[in-house]
């Protein structure tokens, strides 16, 4: 078992006591440890980047991207073992856990270039002899909380654009993977960035949590992760002059009409429904499908189902690895129990695979699911694992209709030839993040991306759009004249 230590103040250091970390492929011995720190230790975190944001928000914004340009090509080099370290504490496929290593060291690159360009604009002013402009400019210590399932694409996601706008930060991982955001910050930290400027926390929330959000220094709390936590950390930072960004919880529903390639949506369907074992808060998980071509579509679905292979996610051929601890696959399972007894049919999985050789790993067969309505909860709720609900309708309306009946709104897809349907579905579904013959999931490091309704909060991540959160705007009058 690795012991590893966490980034404060610009040194790594570690505590005396310790959090373990499993590997959710075998659950029998932990894979590495990290420290648990104290709500002293964070108030030391929040001293350091008072004094790092000092230094940062005055270092130029080419001095910025040189650190993040060579940040993210340590990322490249070390890809093999942050993969490895990324696959052993969340169940990714090697593929998978390779793929996100490189997109983090893409935010990287793209706010490396972001930052140096200049964040303002000259305006007109009324007043002779004087030239007016706004500015954006960093917010001060931003906290960063971030979940278990894409622990390194979501620091990086977060981190980049607020480092690159000169703001200092605290990341908290989440508990059951936290050497991916280590990797992080180790790669920045070897670039070069200043002690302080990043402070890495990890940690038991129960004991830190308080610490982490009544520090008056905090100014930003950016949060991905499920809507009672989100809603939790809304309600507490109520009545201080703290901004709050959440990237919340989905219900994502892909629509296939009757004049559909079925083929191609099929596999874009299982793709997005069960990539990550479905622990993406993009993935598919609700499909409605117009009544014609329902049942051709489920036999290509299942066949796509059927040829996943199930197992740890560093084994050779492995197509769908584990969830990411035995909380996640029991409350699957559960979710899953409960939808039969409501009348849903199970078409395909349902249950733990029965090899013998995964029985001590966090596993759920890829799931599909018929005779899905209104009535059954798993329609409506998140169940965050690999399991796809389905639904017949019988035009084009009830298919919008049925999408936007949620309480979510982060991603929608549909697949048809009609461009006046593609069109039409784009402007009528309730959700941020609109596709069109392509999986819900898979948007782009310069994408805004965010949900609407309770999938998240105003301010979107990613692009320049996500400057928004972590910059305040200053307008400047200089009169020139006598």
């Amino acid at each position: 078992m690795r012991t590893l230590e966490t980034l404060s103040g610009g040194e790594w250091v570690t505590t005396g006591e310790w959090i373990d970390v499993h590997d959710p492929a075998d659950l029998r011995a932990p894979v590495a440890r990290v420290p648990a720190l104290s709500a002293a230790d964070v108030t030391r975190a929040y001293d350091h980047a008072e004094r790092g944001f000092t230094t940062w928000r005055r270092t130029s914004p080419f001095e910025r991207a040189r650190i993040m340009t060579d940040a993210a090509r340590l990322l490249r080099e070390r890809v093999a073992r942050i993969a490895e370290d990324l696959a052993g504490e969340m169940g990714k496929t090697r593929a998978e856990a390779t793929g996100e290593t490189v997109k983090a060291a893409d935010f990287l690159e793209y706010y490396a270039g972001v930052a140096r360009q200049g964040y303002g604009t000259l305006v007109h002013d009324a007043r002779p002899d004087t030239r007016t402009s706004h500015q954006r400019e960093p917010l001060g210590i931003v906290l960063a909380v971030t979940p278990w399932n894409d622990p390194l694409i979501t620091p990086a996601r977060k981190l980049a654009p607020c480092l690159a706008a000169g703001n200092a930060a605290l990341l908290k991982p989440a508990t059951d993977t936290p050497q991916a955001a280590l990797h992080l910050a180790r790669a920045l930290h070897d670039a070069g960035l200043p002690p302080g400027v990043l402070n890495v926390v990890t940690g038991r929330g129960a004991q830190i949590s308080e610490a982490l959000l009544s520090d008056p220094r905090l100014v930003a709390l950016t949060f991905t992760g499920s809507n009672e936590v989100g809603e939790d950390l809304r309600a507490r930072l109520a009545g201080r002059n703290v901004r709050f960004q959440g990237e919340l919880g989905g219900k994502n529903a892909t629509v296939v009409l009757a004049d559909a390639d079925l083929t191609a949506a099929a596999r874009a369907v299982a793709a997005a429904g069960f990539a990550q074992a479905g622990q993406r808060c993009t993935a598919t998980s609700r499909v409605v499908v117009e009544r014609p071509v329902y049942e051709e579509f489920t036999r290509l679905l299942l066949a796509e189902t059927a040829a996943l292979r199930i197992g740890p996610g560093l084994a050779e051929g492995t197509t769908m690895g584990p969830l990411v601890s035995a909380r996640q696959r029991d409350g699957v399972l559960r979710a899953v129990e409960r939808a039969v007894e409501q009348g849903a049919t199970v078409l395909a999985g349902g249950d733990r695979p029965a090899d013998e050789a995964l029985g001590h790993g966090c596993y759920v067969d890829p799931t599909v699911l018929g005779d899905v309505s209104d009535d059954v909860d798993i329609w409506h709720e998140e169940v965050f694992g690999p399991v796809l609900a389905l639904r017949a309708v019988d035009s084009f309306e009830e298919a919008v209709r049925v999408v936007n009946d949620s309480d979510f709104g982060l991603a929608a897809a549909v697949f048809t030839r009609d461009l006046g349907a593609a069109h039409r579905f784009a402007e009528e579904a309730e959700c941020g993040q609109i596709a069109v013959n392509t999986t819900t999931s898979g948007w782009d490091v310069h994408h805004p991306f965010g949900g609407f309704r309770d999938s998240g909060s105003p301010f979107k991540e990613q692009g320049e759009e996500a400057l928004r959160f972590y910059t305040r705007v200053k307008t400047v009058a200089v009169h020139f004249g006598a």
